[in-house]
């Protein structure tokens, strides 16, 4: 049973995925800087050539005073960003992961966080399920280098509702934000009153013998392997990890506690993701069971998002598989 206190959509629609509603993660994103544009007045949104594609165009409807377009120069755009927030704005910068901060790290990690600077950088298109753009255009490194940067907090919401969300939050962060959000459209599993806040995790579906962790598109894909392993009489704890760093410690020890087993699920490399960061907490404080759901130290291809999430094994059932395994090596 999904946690009702937690206000999420309806079991009756959730399971079957032929009815569940389903919005693009980044139309949310675009949501979530109107709402912020309206509360605070010193919030700016920069582009890189991409505001249709990010939502950006969303917020530049609204407040075309206190949108810039950059053009093709993310490099420019993170110290411009950082240029601002030194002044008292505060500035989103958007574009492709791929691009930023694919292209733009080290401007990101010098001229935003080394001095702290009140930058969001709010990242579209990433993970495999871009699509037929292909492995150039599917950031699955990104989590991992932004999270290694001191003072970057890191956000991967679930589906549009959460990305609303978390874009509104991050503007009343005092400091860098990084937010990453899928291209495809994604089912919707929160509402407008599920809760959301940095750096805590939730249990979304309890269970005691497999708890299931993840962030992004694979939170939905961890609750449909948790219906697939119920009728198996196991029973898996699904716990959606919005915020990467500074992650849920608390949380993710009792799980590990109670449970015995983990699952990391993410749209990202196996390594130095949300499964990396679940890793370093069950090392330094309950080592158990873990297995990664994640792409496999390969780059991505071209193809329909659907196909390339089950050839890059991140549907539910390679989660049930997984569960499976890290219940018997707890055995």
């Amino acid at each position: 049973m999904l946690n009702k206190e937690l206000k999420l959509v309806s079991e009756n629609t959730l399971y079957d995925r032929s009815k569940v509603e389903q919005l693009p993660i980044r139309n949310g994103f675009g949501e979530g800087l109107v709402i912020a544009g309206d509360a605070n007045p010193n919030v700016v949104v920069l582009c890189a050539d991409l505001s249709e594609s990010t939502r950006a165009q969303t917020y530049q409807k609204k407040y075309p005073d206190r949108y810039i377009e950059v053009g093709v120069a993310e490099q420019n755009m993170a110290s411009l960003a950082s240029g601002l927030a030194a002044v008292g704005k505060v500035p989103f910068i958007s574009s492709y992961a791929m691009f930023s901060p694919g292209r733009n790290w080290e401007q990101i990690r010098t001229t935003i966080c080394y001095n702290n600077q009140n930058v969001k950088i709010a990242a579209a298109h990433a993970g495999v399920s871009v699509g037929p753009d292909g492995a150039t255009h599917q950031a699955i490194e990104d989590i991992g280098i932004m999270r290694g940067i001191a003072n970057m907090i890191v956000f991967v919401p679930a589906d549009a509702h959460e990305a609303r969300r978390a874009t509104a939050a991050a503007a009343k962060i005092k400091g860098p934000v990084y937010i990453r959000y899928a291209r495809e459209k994604t089912p919707i599993v929160t509402t407008d009153d599920t809760p959301f806040e940095v750096g805590k995790a939730y249990i979304y579906r309890d269970g005691k013998d497999v708890a299931l962790i993840a962030a992004g598109p694979l939170v939905y894909e961890a609750l449909m392997a948790a219906q697939v392993l119920a009728k198996d009489g196991i029973s898996a704890r699904v716990i959606n990890c919005p915020t990467i760093k500074p992650i849920d410690e608390a949380l993710i020890i009792k799980a590990a506690k109670e449970c015995g087993a983990v699952v990391s699920c993410e749209e990202h490399q196996t390594m130095n993701g949300l499964g990396s960061a679940v890793a370093e907490v069950l090392a330094r404080n309950h080592p158990a069971p873990q297995e990664f759901i994640a792409v496999q130290n390969r780059f991505g291809e071209s193809g329909e998002p659907n196909e390339l999430m089950e050839k890059f094994g991140l549907r539910d059932h390679h989660i049930v598989d997984a569960a499976k395994k890290a219940i018997g090596r707890k055995k």
